[in-house]
């Protein structure tokens, strides 16, 4: 099973990517005024609901965590994550960028 260490940022194409059996999943996410707005995320549909997405997004916040980066949560998957995960709350920008 992939790891978060095993995420990448994927600047070219605007994307954290988990490589995983069966293909890759992505968190697509637009970069403005120094926060990241996730936009959407995508499993490979066999992949579903085995946790992937969540080791997705919590790889992804420790890199925006170490960038010292926001996170706009407009992606539905990304917003639950952070409601299931309030000790990653202090990273979500308190006004979105425009």
């Amino acid at each position: 099973m992939a790891e978060t260490q095993d995420v990448r940022d994927n600047e070219g194409e605007s994307r954290y990517e988990l490589k995983v059996d069966g293909g890759t999943a992505i968190a697509a996410y637009e970069r403005r005024d120094g926060a990241l707005i996730f936009t959407h995320t995508q499993v490979p549909e066999a992949l579903e609901g085995q946790g992937i997405a969540s080791k997705l997004i919590a790889g992804a916040l420790a890199d925006v965590r170490e960038k010292g980066l926001k996170v706009v949560p407009l992606c539905e998957f990304v917003a639950g994550y952070f409601d299931r995960h309030p000790e990653e709350q202090d990273l979500l920008a308190l006004d979105a960028p425009g």
